[in-house]
């Protein structure tokens, strides 16, 4: 008996030996856990810095950092950034939270009540911006500051379901958006450095915002299926509310002095439309209405049917390309394509912009006439590439237009009906595309579309022909002394009161 005890002694001493050893083994493993967590957290910190340090770097590079286009850049990516969470937010519950055939009626209310906006307030946006030149700072942080807002009402609005809230606060955050977009467009002539042109300022600012956007939407995915759209948008509402603060700090000399010419006088303030900004500015409109009127249609045309399975490659019964990852595939080569579009625009330089928007129009239609003839997957991903990088690559060459043509007193004016018309043109061109869509017939929609974008682009180089000749013979009249007809009438881009100066520009 006293030997059983022994031995029970000894094993019971010998497993309290074992426990302890693991205890101090498990406190071990647990410290050196917790360093690998530290030392890891410390790397992701060390790496976070340095890619930000690369990036401000990027940014206030040749110049950018004195006069103030680096923090434009940072500014407009934190927007873009918000901009593109909302858009996740919204796209699982108003548009993909909906069966197929359920989804048209929203959708096409959402373009009609998106459309109706732009149309009312286009010719009153851009004169209050104007009148506002010596608050720009101010401005841009209030359309920041009203998206976060807008926000917040909607993530309350998804719990309930309440469309209409939801359908009100996405319309104020894009009207929002375009006018923060009128505003930053409007002061890059004052923040442009010496060795930079418009056009490659205009495509940092762009490709700087599509990485923010690019990087953010699958984030936001993430965020939407862990923690629900209502606190992806209270998250964007953050975003917003953070960029707003970052806009007031922009530097002073974005405030442009109220010009008191026109009250000294005595005529009102001129109202800008299509009709009296100058030729060249309204060829690069007419030309970038048609590519976003083909970016609207193909967006909505191309989802629909490849929902509907309406597609060639979605007919057999087990395809490798189902609809998920078909619509994954074009989204990829469509932010692809306005990232080459942004980069090919800074490359450009100081070629004629002129030339960069006709370039693209005829781009698009050619492209759109080889998709028709032999649709199929990788013709439907080349067609999104392209009409992204037109569409990226025509508005940035706009924008250097307009920001090179038109006075800064009727700037942001200017900037309002473009902005306007070409969101008009992207609703049109997506109910369009909305209602192809229900026909099935991929080729006949694309062939319609290469016939608009081709009658488009023939009108506009008729219309430059007939405005070359005109010159020409003016000039040959300077020459001889001869009288060359009445003159043009349509006004400079600079100054609708003065006549025509370049009208080869």
């Amino acid at each position: 008996m006293e030997g059983g005890w022994d031995r029970t002694r000894d094993i019971s001493r010998r497993l309290g030996r074992g426990v302890a050893d693991a205890g101090r083994a498990t406190v071990r493993a647990g410290r050196a856990t917790a360093g690998g967590g530290v030392r890891a957290g410390q790397a992701t910190a060390r790496g976070a810095r340095n890619v930000g340090r690369a990036a401000r770097r990027l940014t206030h590079a040749n110049g950018a950092g004195r006069t103030g286009l680096g923090r434009l850049i940072e500014l407009t990516a934190g927007h873009s950034a918000g901009d593109a969470l909302v858009t996740v937010a919204l796209a699982s519950t108003v548009f993909f939270g909906v069966p197929v055939g359920e989804a048209r009626g929203p959708v096409a209310l959402y373009l009609v009540i998106t459309m109706l906006p732009f149309a009312l307030l286009a010719p009153f946006v851009g004169p209050i911006l104007d009148r506002f030149r010596s608050g720009r700072r101010y401005v841009m942080a209030g359309t920041l500051f009203g998206r976060g807002l807008l926000c917040f009402a909607m993530a309350a609005a998804v719990g309930p379901g309440d469309l209409v809230t939801l359908f009100a606060g996405a319309l104020g955050v894009l009207v929002l958006s375009k006018a923060y977009n009128v505003s930053r467009a409007a002061i890059m002539p004052s923040v442009l450095p010496a060795d930079i042109t418009l056009v490659s300022a205009n495509a940092r600012v762009a490709l700087f915002s599509l990485v923010s956007a690019g990087v953010l939407v699958p984030v936001g995915a993430g965020l939407a299926a862990w923690l629900g759209s209502a606190a992806l948008l209270r998250i964007a509402m953050v975003v917003f509310l953070l960029v707003g603060v970052f806009a007031v700090r922009l530097p002073r000399h974005v405030d442009s002095p109220d010009l008191e010419e026109e009250a000294e006088e005595g005529r009102p303030p001129r109202w800008r439309t299509l009709l009296n900004v100058g030729p060249t500015v309204a060829e690069a409109v007419w030309a970038n209405v048609a590519i976003r009127l083909f970016s609207g249609f193909l967006l909505f045309f191309l989802l629909f049917l490849v929902q509907d399975k309406g597609v060639p490659w979605l007919s057999p019964p087990d395809p490798f390309f189902d609809v998920p990852k078909t619509i994954a595939l074009l989204a990829a080569a469509a932010g692809l394509g306005g990232l080459v579009g942004a980069v090919v625009a800074n490359w450009t330089r100081n070629h004629s912009p002129q030339l960069i928007v006709l370039l693209t129009l005829t781009f698009t239609g050619l492209t759109t006439i080889a998709a028709a003839v032999f649709f199929g997957l990788w013709t439907a991903v080349v067609l999104s590439v392209v009409t992204a990088f037109a569409q990226e690559l025509g508005k940035l060459a706009l924008d250097a237009i307009v920001q090179r043509e038109i006075g800064e007193e009727v700037r942001s004016s200017t900037f309002g009906v473009v902005e306007a018309l070409l969101q008009l043109a992207w609703v049109f061109g997506g109910l369009v595309g909305l209602v192809l869509s229900l026909a099935q017939n991929s080729v006949a929609g694309l062939i319609t579309l290469a016939v608009a974008l081709t009658a488009a682009l023939a009108w506009l180089i008729v219309r430059r022909r007939q405005r070359i000749r005109a010159a020409n013979r003016r000039h040959h009249a300077d020459l001889t002394g001869r009288p060359a007809g009445p003159p043009d009438t349509r006004g400079d881009a600079m100054d609708p009161t003065k006549p025509l100066t370049n009208p080869n520009a």
